[in-house]
């Protein structure tokens, strides 16, 4: 595989201290064995491609899911947890000089069907994933930014039809959300939740409608005629269609069309130990909702129904040991921080992943034109909860040469471009994010 960090980076290390497993670790599962056939081959058992294999399956697709390690092993069981509206880095102004107004409407409407259609998946199939939280709240953490709030609804209101809650500086307490922030904007769309159990949720319903899925079965080679033919270390499976749902965890020669198309930086996340009522009533955060500031390296951050503080933060180019431990030293001085009374918290749970990051800031889902039948979907931005839901079950419908029932956005059929620089591309933001460093941004 040619991949562009350090093989650090895909190993075990950056998730050993990961929190989600110690709540509901991942069965094992048997990997692919002999000459098999399927309808459709996915690659990756994360939310795209358990989602894509679900919907396949419902239709009466016969489908196998391959995957390098175990079910939820990359980034869909290591993340947030936040479901909640995003999947593009770009604001608005962005998006119309792009695509058109029209267009920009139509993608934030789809965001809005992809939170919807993880809120249906969980209900449907009786899921249970320790969701929380009204919405998502925006924190203030400088006075510009709270300044900006009555504009932001406005947009939340054109947008989504639903109208955001606004806190000043002198309301936060009282919600339970003191620390240094200058106001909080909720809107009332998403929720948070276990994403271990919600990978393991869509992989056990996948299971259910007649789907194969094999773990420790990394694609060492993919060959394209009237077929598919995937090779992995034990196995071979023939497949008429093909989906590949790996996105940060991408290689770019498997196939040879990804490669340049995405950008994998990392996402570190902390979880203290369980907090008492009186530490939390010292720091003066009780507050269960998904909150998150709009930082260049953004924090997002909860408390959970069993009192454990998440905290995140993007950030992270470079893999490796020393590059981990001062990945930690950075999070954990910017969670002290933001939350002093916490300062003599353990955290015992530390770790990091891949997202993607496209160059035009915005989702693909759709076609690789390079091999008829073959599809994919990458570059959430470090929303995929919803939108990689979402993706799946447009992936499903075109797998079947089907026309998406579900809104299927201009913006995120646009194929992606590549990056400058080739297998160098992380070099593209080493100057942006040092600029964001010495910020404090």
């Amino acid at each position: 595989m040619k991949r562009i960090y350090p093989a650090h980076a895909y190993g075990e290390v950056p998730r050993e201290h990961c929190y989600w497993p110690t709540t509901e670790a991942a069965p094992p599962s048997q990997p692919a064995r002999g000459t098999l056939t399927a309808d459709v081959a996915v690659i990756g058992a994360g939310f795209t491609g358990l989602s894509a294999a679900l919907h396949l399956a419902q239709d009466g697709a016969d489908v196998i899911v391959l995957e390098a390690h175990e079910v939820g092993w990359g980034a869909s069981g290591r993340n947030g947890g936040f479901c909640c509206l995003g999947g593009s880095a770009a604001s608005d102004g962005v998006l119309k000089r792009m695509f058109g107004e029209e267009a920009r409407r139509e993608y934030r409407e789809t965001e809005r069907a992809a939170v919807d259609l993880a809120t249906g998946l969980i209900d449907t199939h009786g899921l249970q994933v320790d969701r929380h939280s009204e919405g998502e709240t925006l924190m203030a953490h400088t006075e510009a930014a709270a300044r900006s709030f009555e504009a932001r609804a406005r947009d939340v209101e054109r947008d989504w039809g639903v109208t955001p809650e606004i806190l000043d500086k002198n309301e936060l307490a009282a919600n339970g959300l003191a620390g240094p922030f200058f106001g909080a904007m909720t809107t009332p769309i998403g929720f948070a939740l276990n994403p271990m159990k919600y990978v393991l949720g869509l992989a056990g319903a996948a299971r259910k409608a007649g789907v194969r899925i094999f773990g420790q079965s990394p694609v060492l080679r993919i060959d394209h005629g009237s077929g598919f033919t995937l090779q992995t270390p034990q196995g071979r499976v023939n497949a008429r269609r093909l989906i590949v749902a790996t996105n940060g965890y991408s290689s770019d020669d498997l196939p040879g069309w990804m490669a340049g198309r995405y950008l994998p930086t990392q996402s570190n996340v902390l979880v203290t130990r369980e907090l008492s009522e009186d530490e939390i009533a010292a720091q003066g955060w009780s507050s269960h909702q998904a909150c998150y500031d709009d930082r260049f390296f953004v924090h997002y951050f909860r408390l959970m129904p069993n009192r454990r503080m998440l905290f995140g933060m993007r950030g992270g180019l470079f893999s490796g040991p020393w590059a981990d431990r001062r990945m930690h030293g950075n999070i954990r001085s910017h969670f002290e921080t933001m939350f002093p009374a916490w300062s003599h918290v353990e955290t015992p749970h530390s770790w990091h992943g891949l997202l993607s990051i496209a160059r035009d800031l915005t989702p693909y889902v759709g076609p690789i034109d390079t091999m008829p039948g073959a599809y994919t979907a990458i570059s959430y931005h470090g929303n995929g909860v919803a939108m990689a839901s979402y993706a799946g079950a447009l992936l499903a419908d075109l797998a079947q040469d089907r026309k998406p029932t579900r809104p299927y956005p201009e913006i995120m059929r646009s194929t992606p471009k590549k990056w400058p620089l080739g297998r160098f591309r992380r070099a593209w933001f080493w100057p942006v994010y040092g600029a964001a460093w010495a910020t404090g941004q």
